[in-house]
Parts: C-alpha cells; structure tokens; sequence
C-alpha cells in the first residue's frame, strides 16, 4: 500500500449450517461489515452424524469470509453469534484470522 497510514484488518470465518448464510450476512452488514464472500461445503464433526434409513447423512454447510477492519472485528462477531446462535450445540462455528495484507479493496484503505 503506498499509504502512510496503514489498516489492519481481520477475517471472520462462519461455518453455518447450509440456508442459515443469509443471516451471517445480513447481522455482519448491520454491525458495520462492507460484505461477505460465501462458499459451499460438507460437515463432518461430532453433530454431523445423522442417519436416515442407515444411510449417513453429511449436511451441507456454508463458509461465510467477512474481512474487516479490526477496529469492527468484536461487533460484527457478535452481530454473527447473535443472529446464528453459534452458542448453541451444532449450530455452526465462527473465528477470527490475522490478515497480514490486503488487497482490492480501496474504498475501506483510502
């Protein structure tokens, strides 16, 4: 970045049950997220092991990444934990990363 002021930001992944993406999305845009990018994918922890007729079933979930400054990090997390009950046995799973450089997006850098 040739800026002098340099931004740190954080990436909020959302693991949530597949249909449930919407309110990750929704509740992280209304504590100051500028979006999210959601991508398709397969559980297999301990609340996956349903059976139906002895068949296994592998739910599908959705992976919400929600980049943001960091200074927005702890309320659109809990914006997130709210309106997906992520407390809640087998409802999903959320956590943070560090994010050493960013770019493509310079609306939020400049």
């Amino acid at each position: 970045m040739s800026n002098n002021k340099v931004l740190q930001f954080q990436l909020i992944i959302s693991i949530v049950n597949k249909g449930h993406c919407g309110e990750v999305i929704d509740s992280s845009l209304k504590a100051g997220a500028e979006g999210g990018t959601i991508i398709s994918g397969r559980g297999s922890g301990i609340h996956e092991k349903a059976k139906l007729f002895s068949f296994a079933i592998e739910p599908e979930k959705e992976i919400v990444l929600t980049l943001v400054p960091s200074d927005r990090t702890e309320k659109v997390l809990e914006a997130i934990v709210k309106a997906t009950k992520l407390n809640e046995p087998g409802h999903g799973i959320a956590f943070v990363l560090d994010v050493e450089n960013v770019t493509g997006i310079n609306h939020l850098i400049e």
